[in-house]
């Protein structure tokens, strides 16, 4: 036999050209998966179809990545659901993603959307407490808001205190005047205890700091007063200058004969007028017939107030009447109080005030 008989009859160019279609299909494959990857990086990365506003979405308790990815698909805003939906089990995240109501800004992209989902980044709402407003008021706009979740419809004071963990407590003035951040679906007992914890702990510290020789039994009768000077103020740098004036009041056992707290013990037969035989009607908050303080706040004070009671500029004032600017006119005496009354309601009077 030959040489070139033996070499054809060889294996060894056949498996030569095995190896070689082998090796030519695995770059294939290789150049499929490599292309693979990066359509996958390019559709992860890419910014999704969401307006110049953001797109919000409310990912409701329960749902998985793969509902959530078809909602988004469906409305536009996700073009390549099936990878995100790959990318999220690969890397352990698919069932991280937390409920609640998100804002998906312009320029995010999928695998920063799931970052989002995952870290439970939710649109945060605000509502204000406002100064001065009554626990029935503060209610009203709690009721209304429909970004809470409502579970007390209906429900009285007493009932409210106690779904909130304080039975027994009087809720006037005992939750914090400020604005509160909260996700959608906080419900009304939850924003509720995060107020009274506000007020809870600012009165404390308010409280430890305070003047010595207040004429107060206890933080409670602070608040209260803290309250009226709340409702008496209309010009904010006055504040210690009322809440001096109440303070000598107290101290010397003198009546505090303020107007909001009349009017608070009215309730809904107050009509927007308050009239002499008012005046001299006994209900527990009537500080013209009544000595000391009320039993509890007319109202929500806010930090300013409280630290104008805990810390007040006594002055010697012991009276004040309204300039009817939202100033007052102070007075050491009920001579010169007199006198400025007589002043500024004329004046009042004869501008139709």
């Amino acid at each position: 036999m030959t040489e070139s008989q033996t070499a054809e009859r060889s294996p060894r160019p056949r498996v030569r050209r095995l190896l070689a279609g082998a090796a030519a299909a695995l770059l294939v494959l290789a150049g499929a998966a490599a292309w693979l990857v990066i359509e996958q990086r390019r559709a992860l990365n890419e910014p999704l179809a969401v307006p110049a506003g953001g797109y919000t979405y409310v990912l409701p308790a329960g749902a998985g990545l793969s509902g959530v990815s078809r909602d988004l698909a469906a409305a536009g805003v996700l073009a390549h659901p099936r990878s995100l939906v790959v990318y999220a089990r690969w890397s352990g995240q698919a069932g991280a993603i937390k409920a609640g109501e998100y804002l998906i800004e312009a320029g995010t992209s999928a695998i920063a959307l799931l970052d989002q989902l995952v870290a439970g980044r939710v649109v945060q709402h605000a509502l204000t407490l406002v100064e001065g407003w009554t626990f029935e008021q503060m209610m009203a706009v709690i009721d209304a808001d429909e970004r809470l979740e409502h579970t007390l419809a209906g429900a009285s004071a007493d009932v409210i205190m106690s779904r909130i963990g304080y039975p027994g407590v009087h809720p006037e003035g005992r939750f914090f005047a400020d604005t509160y951040h909260f996700p959608r679906g906080t419900t009304d007992v939850e924003f509720l205890r995060r107020a009274y914890a506000a007020m809870d702990g600012y009165l404390a510290d308010a409280w430890a700091e305070r003047d010595e020789g207040l004429p107060f039994k206890n933080s409670d009768e602070a608040l209260t007063l803290a309250s009226i000077v709340e409702k008496e103020t209309g010009e904010p740098r006055e504040r210690p200058r009322i809440a001096g004036v109440f303070v000598e009041r107290l101290k010397k056992g003198m009546r505090l004969e303020t107007d909001p707290t009349v009017i608070y013990g009215m309730g809904d037969a107050f009509d927007g007028n308050l009239r002499r035989r008012d005046l001299r009607t006994d209900t527990p908050y009537n500080t013209y017939v009544r000595r000391g303080l009320p039993p509890t706040p007319i109202a929500m004070p806010g930090a300013a107030a409280i630290e104008a009671v805990m810390h007040p500029q006594a002055d010697g004032a012991l009276f004040f009447v309204s300039k009817g600017d939202g100033s007052h006119h102070f007075s050491a005496t009920y001579e010169e109080h007199q006198r400025a009354v007589d002043r500024y309601q004329k004046r009042r009077r004869s501008s139709g005030g």
